[in-house]
């Protein structure tokens, strides 16, 4: 509550100013180069998962061109090519997780209360 002799217009502006070092106390620093490399490193796991499955189909393919196990091989071959792409998008995601981890340190993400809980 505003003192007796302050007018209005100071009591507003004390409060502004108070809002907005909380506002920056609170606000992540977000910046363009970091969206980019986010879609980038997003970019590459899905360059991952279907590299992974074409070339399995590659090598199946060439497996059946070679021996007589048509359509085995490009089967088998799409099926290791899967597997190969996820292990190989999981491993890119925990680096990704690993470097996010070590950037935020021992700081914990602030909660949202949700609406519900309010009850």
């Amino acid at each position: 509550m505003p003192r007796a002799d302050e007018n209005r217009e100071e009591a507003l502006k004390r409060l502004d100013e108070r809002a907005a070092a909380l506002q920056a106390r609170t606000a992540r620093a977000t910046s363009h180069a970091a969206g980019e490399a986010a879609a980038g490193q997003a970019w590459r796991i899905i360059a991952e998962l279907l590299g992974g499955v074409l070339v399995g189909l590659a090598l199946g393919a060439i497996v059946d061109w070679f021996l007589p196990t048509r359509p085995w091989g490009m089967i088998g071959g799409v099926l290791g090519g899967f597997v190969l792409s996820l292990w190989m998008a999981k491993r890119t995601a925990d680096r990704l997780m690993a470097s996010a981890k070590a950037e935020q340190g021992d700081t914990p993400l602030p909660s949202i209360v949700d609406d519900e809980d309010e009850d």
